[in-house]
C-alpha cells in the first residue's frame, strides 16, 4: 500500500486524470453498446419454466405477458351502449397497436366471464408478443396511454400487469441525491472541514458512476436485473463514503500528529487503508456468495454489487490520496490548523483518551456485563418479528394507491374476487384421445375444489396436443391459500388425473413462478449462510490471528440480521406504518430479499468489525495489555465508526422513499441492522465481551497459526513522531 500512495500521492495530476479517462471511456462504450437488462425469475428446472416452455413451442400467442385492462362504472352498467362502444374503440386500437399479440373482450363470446355479476365492472385481456422484460417501454407504455385516457367521471379505467408495473415503477433520482446531502452534513459536523467532507463523496460519486457505468455494459453478456443498478448505487454510496471516510480520518489524525502532507497521506493508505481493502474483499467475498445459488437472477446482481464495491474502494485507494495531495492542510478544519500551528504536534491517541468515546470506553470497561446485557435485549426485542417471516412476492395490491396497477387490482378483485389478479395457468400434453379424456375429467374436478373460483379452457384447434387451462384462485397470489393450491394441485389432485395414461400437465403462471422462485431460494439459504459465514469468519481468524475475534464477529453479524428482518417483517409484512411510507400495503416479504440482504449485511458488519478489532489488534501487538487494546480501539474508533454508520444508515434509509418495494425492503432493513449494529453491539457488546474474554480474545493454537498465511491488516505500526519545533511549516512539508 506504500508504493500505491506515494505514486498517487506524486503523480496526482496524472491520476485524477486517469480516473476521468475511465470515466468518460467507460460512458463512451456504454453509449455505444446501450444496455439489456432482464428481470426474468424462470428457473429451468422448475414446473412452471416447464409450462412457460410449452407455451412458447407449441402456443405463441399465450406465452407472452398478460395485461388487464379493468374498468367501473359508478351509474349503469359496462353493457350500456354508450360504455360498451366507448370500451370496444378502444380495445380495438390496443389489438392493433405495435407488440399486442390479442385482445380478449368481455363482448366476445370468449370473454363472457369477464363481466361481473353485478354488471358493473369488467376486464379483458391483453396478451403481447413477448414476456415483461422484453418488452419495450414505448409500446407498453403506448396501451396505458389508449386505456386510462378512456376513463370519463362516470367509468373508471385502469390497466394493470407485470409490464404495466415495470414501466410505471418510479426509479428514483431523489433517494441518492438525499442521502448524499445526509452525508456531507454527518461529516460536515465530525470533521468541520468542508473539503474533508465533500472528499469521501467526490471519490465515493466516481467509484458508483464507474460501477454503474460498467454494470450497464455488462447487461449485454450477462443476464443482470433492471434493479440492479439501484442496488449498486444504494451499496456503492454506502459503502464508499464510510471507506473514504476512514482514510480521511487516519490522515487527518497524522497532520495533527506532525507528519508531512505526503507522509500521512502514505502512513493512511498503509493503515486505514489496509483495513479498507481487507473490508471490501469481504464484502465483495459475501456478494459474490450468491453466485453458488445458480440463479441467473441473483447472480447478475451480485456481479453488479460487487463490481460497484470494487469501483469505490479503487477510489479511495488512489484518487483519494491524489485529491488530499491537492488540499494539504486545508482537509484540517480551521481550528486545527491553528491549534497545529500553535502548540505542535497533537500525541497520538490523546483524543481517544480524554474524548466522549474515549470516557465511554473507560466506562465499558469499568461495568462490561450490565451494558452487555441491555444491549443483548434491545437487539433481541427488536429481532422477534422475524420468527413470523413469510417469503413470497408482491403483487400489485402492495403498490401505492395513487398507481394504475393498484386501482386496477382493487377492481378486479371487487368486481371479481382477489383470486383474479393472479391465475395459474395449467399447461397439458395430451397427445391421445385418452389424454384428453382425462384432461377434461381434470378440468370438471377443479370447478368444484377447494380453493378454485373459476376454470376456463380455451377451444382446441384440430391436431392441438398442448392445452392452456386457467385457474382463477379464491384467494389472492401473495396469500399463503393460493402457495397452498398449488401445491395441492402438483403433489395430489393433477397426479391423480395423470395415473394410467400419458397426459402431463404443469401449473404455471406468473404467481406459480413466483411461488418456484421463493421454494428454490429457500432450499438454498441454509448452504448460502454457512458458506459466507465460514468465509468471513476465515478471513477474520487470518487477519487478528484469534479464534475468539472471528466467533464473535460472526454472532454480532446474525444478531444484525435477526434486527434488519425483524425491522423488515414489523413493516412491509405487519404493515406498520408502509402506507406512510408509499410502499404500499401489508404483504409477503420478497422472497430474493433475504439473499442479498444477507449478503451485504454480513459483508457490511464485518467491515465494522474490521475498523474496530484491527486498531484494537494494533494496540495490542505493541503493549500485550488487553484492557488497555480494548479501551484504546474503542475509544479511537468510536467517533469514525459511529459518523461512518450514520452516513450509511441515512444513505440506506433514504431509498426506502424511492417508490420501490423491494428496495425499500432493502433500504429500511439495511439502515436500522447497520445504526444498531454500531450503537449497540460494535460500540458496546463487543468491547464488553472483549474485556470478559482478556487475553483469551487473541489466542490461536500454534499448529493454526503456522498453517494460516499471514496477512496485516493495519500494517506495521510506527513509532510517534517528535513534536517539530517548527510545527506548521514541518505539517506542511510535501
Amino acid at each position: 500500500m506504500t508504493a500505491l500512495a506515494s505514486w498517487c500521492y506524486r503523480h496526482r495530476l496524472v491520476t485524477v486524470v486517469l480516473w476521468l479517462a475511465v470515466l468518460v471511456g467507460l460512458g463512451a462504450a456504454s453509449g455505444a453498446a446501450g444496455t439489456h437488462y432482464n428481470d426474468s425469475l424462470s428457473m429451468p428446472s422448475t414446473e412452471s419454466s416447464k409450462a412457460m416452455d410449452l407455451l412458447k413451442a407449441n402456443v405463441p400467442a399465450s406465452s407472452g405477458d398478460t395485461e388487464t385492462v379493468v374498468w367501473h362504472t359508478s351509474s349503469g352498467k359496462v353493457t350500456d351502449a354508450s360504455a360498451q362502444q366507448r370500451l370496444t374503440t378502444t380495445l380495438q386500437e390496443i389489438a392493433t397497436s405495435p407488440g399486442v399479440a390479442s385482445v380478449t373482450s368481455p363482448f366476445s363470446t370468449a370473454g363472457a366471464a369477464q363481466i361481473s355479476d353485478d354488471g358493473t365492472t369488467a376486464y379483458a385481456k391483453v396478451v403481447f408478443d413477448e414476456q415483461a422484460q422484453d418488452i419495450p417501454t414505448a409500446q407498453v407504455q403506448h396501451v396505458i396511454d389508449l386505456a386510462t385516457n378512456t376513463g370519463t367521471n362516470g367509468l373508471d379505467v385502469q390497466i394493470g400487469g407485470t409490464a404495466v408495473s415495470d414501466t410505471q415503477r418510479n426509479v428514483g433520482g431523489a433517494s441518492e441525491i438525499v442521502g448524499v446531502l445526509a452525508a456531507l452534513v454527518v461529516m460536515l459536523l465530525v470533521f468541520r472541514s468542508l473539503w474533508a467532507a465533500a472528499l469521501p463523496v467526490v471519490t465515493a460519486v466516481a467509484g458508483v458512476v464507474a460501477g454503474l457505468v460498467g454494470t450497464g455494459l455488462l447487461s449485454n453478456g450477462l443476464s443482470i436485473s433492471s434493479t440492479a443498478p439501484t442496488l449498486g448505487v444504494l451499496i456503492g454510496l454506502g459503502v464508499g463514503i464510510d471507506y473514504a471516510l476512514f482514510v480521511v480520518n487516519r490522515h487527518r489524525k497524522g497532520l495533527m500528529a506532525g507528519l508531512s502532507t505526503g507522509d500521512s497521506i502514505t502512513k493512511a493508505l498503509n493503515t486505514s487503508g489496509r483495513a479498507v481493502l481487507f473490508a471490501a474483499l469481504t464484502v465483495i467475498v459475501a456478494l459474490l456468495g450468491m453466485l453458488i445459488l445458480g440463479i441467473s437472477f441473483l447472480n447478475g446482481m451480485a456481479v453488479s454489487a460487487s463490481l460497484t464495491v470494487a469501483m469505490t474502494v479503487a477510489a479511495a485507494l488512489t484518487l483519494l490520496p491524489a485529491l488530499l495531495g491537492f488540499l494539504g492542510l486545508r482537509v484540517l478544519s480551521r481550528g486545527q490548523r491553528k491549534a497545529l500551528a500553535a502548540r505542535g504536534a497533537a500525541r497520538v491517541g490523546e483524543a481517544a483518551e480524554s474524548g466522549v468515546w474515549g470516557r465511554w470506553a473507560a466506562k465499558v470497561q469499568a461495568r462490561p456485563t450490565g451494558k452487555a446485557v441491555l444491549a443483548v435485549l434491545v437487539m433481541a426485542t427488536i429481532a422477534l418479528p422475524v420468527f413470523s417471516l413469510r417469503l413470497g412476492t408482491s403483487d400489485a395490491g402492495n403498490d401505492p394507491t395513487t398507481t394504475t396497477t393498484r386501482q386496477a387490482y382493487d377492481l378486479l378483485a371487487d368486481g371479481f374476487g382477489p383470486g383474479f389478479n393472479g391465475p395459474l395457468t395449467l399447461v397439458a400434453q395430451a397427445p391421445s384421445a385418452q389424454d384428453k379424456a382425462a384432461l377434461t375429467t381434470l378440468v370438471t374436478q377443479l370447478k368444484t375444489a377447494d380453493g378454485v373460483a373459476q376454470v376456463t379452457t380455451p377451444p382446441a384447434k384440430p391436431g392441438q396436443s398442448v392445452v392452456a387451462v386457467t385457474v382463477v384462485p379464491t384467494t389472492s397470489p401473495q396469500s399463503k391459500q393460493t402457495s397452498d393450491l398449488i401445491t395441492r394441485l402438483r403433489d395430489d389432485v393433477i397426479p391423480q388425473a395423470e395415473q394410467g395414461t400419458t397426459l402431463k400437465v404443469y401449473v404455471g403462471g406468473s404467481t406459480a413462478t413466483s411461488a418456484d422462485f421463493a421454494s428454490v431460494l429457500i432450499s438454498k439459504l441454509p448452504l448460502f449462510i454457512v458458506i459466507i459465514v465460514g468465509l468471513g469468519g476465515l478471513l477474520m481468524m487470518i487477519a487478528f490471528r484469534s479464534i475468539l475475534v472471528p466467533v464473535i464477529g460472526v454472532a454480532m453479524n446474525l444478531l444484525t440480521m435477526g434486527v434488519a428482518f425483524g425491522a423488515i417483517v414489523a413493516v412491509f409484512q405487519w404493515g406498520w406504518g408502509s402506507e406512510a411510507l408509499g410502499v404500499g400495503a401489508a404483504g409477503p416479504v420478497e422472497a430474493f430479499a433475504p439473499v442479498i440482504i444477507i449478503a451485504i449485511l454480513f459483508g457490511l458488519s464485518m467491515d465494522y468489525q474490521v475498523f474496530l478489532i484491527s486498531r484494537m489488534h494494533e494496540e495490542w501487538t505493541q503493549t500485550r495489555d488487553n484492557a488497555r487494546a480494548v479501551r484504546v480501539g474503542h475509544g479511537e474508533t468510536g467517533q469514525v465508526i459511529t459518523a461512518a454508520a450514520v452516513i450509511m444508515g441515512s444513505v440506506f434509509a433514504a431509498f426506502v422513499f424511492g417508490g420501490q418495494r423491494f428496495i425499500a425492503e432493502f433500504g429500511l432493513g439495511l439502515a436500522v441492522a447497520v445504526l444498531l449494529d454500531v450503537l449497540m453491539l460494535r460500540m458496546i457488546l463487543v468491547p464488553a465481551l472483549m474485556h470478559r474474554f482478556g487475553k483469551a480474545n487473541w489466542w490461536l493454537p500454534g499448529w493454526l497459526d503456522r498453517w494460516l498465511p499471514h496477512l496485516s491488516v493495519e500494517g506495521a505500526p510506527d513509532p510517534a513522531p517528535e513534536a517539530d519545533p517548527r510545527p506548521l511549516q514541518g505539517a506542511a512539508r510535501g
